[in-house]
């Protein structure tokens, strides 16, 4: 009975609006992915897999958040020094998925170790951000915060990932931009990031990446091809009307005119299938969770959480903003996965992670 009382209490601690918030999301995504694998035949692929993933990623969320933030602080070298190593492992003893070797394999699950280095990248940012006493106006700050994220972007492109590589770039991006670095800096940094988009094209990036951009650019150059899976993903968009077609009955999801559904593209799923008044629950939800976590920041007692639950502030809005721009054809595909809703167990557990931190720098900010 004291053990369950002391539960309640810890709890009490915690930020319920954002937990609310986050398992409803959580809970669209499961009824999501059930639908996609509803047009698989009576055996559920993704949708068990993604139950386990939750229910992992909702001990972890608990787990971690009842950590005081000062772990975090203390841990932040430690947690970049292991998902650098990580990310070298992966590339040694890694398997090869559709072109990209970025997991790890065991007993029928996979880890990808990128996931985890967007974790270690915000703590990491954070902590140095604090270090520097907001001395954030010298070069020095820059070039060896930029480092850092560079590093670890590198190991990422290598597999190659050019999507997760991106997100972990722009993280710290944001970051640099939110501490107030001083304009020439930033300017500095667009024309380098120019410079170095340039020759990615020509030394860097692989075949289908740069099919990625073509056809981003004209999708009819290969209509059947590369440029197949945006097509069908706006027709899907567009067929869901106002009110959607209804679970189970979206047909560009169920007969299989949209590949990835459940990854890539499951907000034209869930655009089809629950129309516009889906969408802009979603869209709200988001927003609402964003929100919060910017609302932790600016309530935390030091620099160190106030950063860090930005940074993850930083992170949602990059995931969510390139995945839905790349359904609506208005980005390049990169890949990268919509919080809490698309399939996938590594990406699921981390962001129940992250809000497990932030939930810890809200517990800390209240004491």
């Amino acid at each position: 009975m004291n053990w369950l009382l002391g539960k309640i209490s810890l709890l009490k601690n915690y930020d319920c609006f954002l937990t609310i918030v986050v398992f409803i999301l959580a809970g669209i995504g499961l009824i999501s992915i059930y639908s996609v694998d509803l047009s698989r035949g009576e055996n559920l692929t993704y949708f068990p897999t993604q139950i386990i993933a939750l229910s992992i990623g909702i001990s972890v969320y608990f787990l971690s958040g009842s950590v005081h933030q000062t772990f975090y602080q203390y841990a932040a070298r430690f947690f970049y020094i292991s998902a650098f190593f990580l990310l070298i492992a992966v590339l040694i003893w890694g398997v090869n998925i559709r072109g990209t070797t970025g997991w790890f394999q065991f007993a029928g699950f996979s880890f990808q170790p990128v996931e985890y280095a967007k974790v270690a990248l915000i703590v990491f940012l954070a902590w140095w951000i604090e270090r520097h006493g907001r001395q954030f106006d010298k070069w020095q700050f820059v070039f060896t915060s930029g480092l850092s994220a560079v590093i670890l972007a590198g190991l990422v492109m290598l597999q190659p990932d050019l999507g997760s590589a991106v997100v972990l770039f722009s993280i710290w991006f944001l970051l640099l931009f939110l501490t107030g670095t001083k304009k020439r800096y930033l300017a500095g940094l667009i024309s380098l990031l120019f410079l170095t988009s340039v020759m990615s094209w020509f030394f860097l990036l692989q075949d289908y990446q740069k099919d990625r951009l073509r056809i981003f650019l004209n999708p009819d150059l290969d209509p059947l091809g590369a440029g197949y899976n945006v097509s069908q993903s706006i027709i899907a968009i567009g067929a869901g009307n106002f009110f959607g077609r209804g679970l189970g009955f979206g047909s560009q999801s169920q007969l299989h005119f949209l590949p990835e559904a459940q990854t890539d593209f499951i907000f034209s799923v869930l655009a089809e299938e629950l129309g516009f008044v889906g969408v802009i629950i979603v869209l709200i939800l988001y927003f609402l969770l964003i929100w919060r976590l910017v609302a932790i920041a600016k309530k935390s007692n030091d620099d160190f959480g106030s950063y860090l639950a930005i940074g993850i502030a930083c992170l949602f809005f990059i995931q969510i903003f390139f995945n839905i721009g790349g359904a609506l054809g208005i980005l390049p595909v990169t890949g990268i996965t919509l919080p809490y809703l698309s399939y996938g167990g590594s990406s699921l557990i981390i962001n129940f992670f992250l809000l497990g931190i932030a939930q810890s720098v809200f517990r800390s900010a209240n004491k």
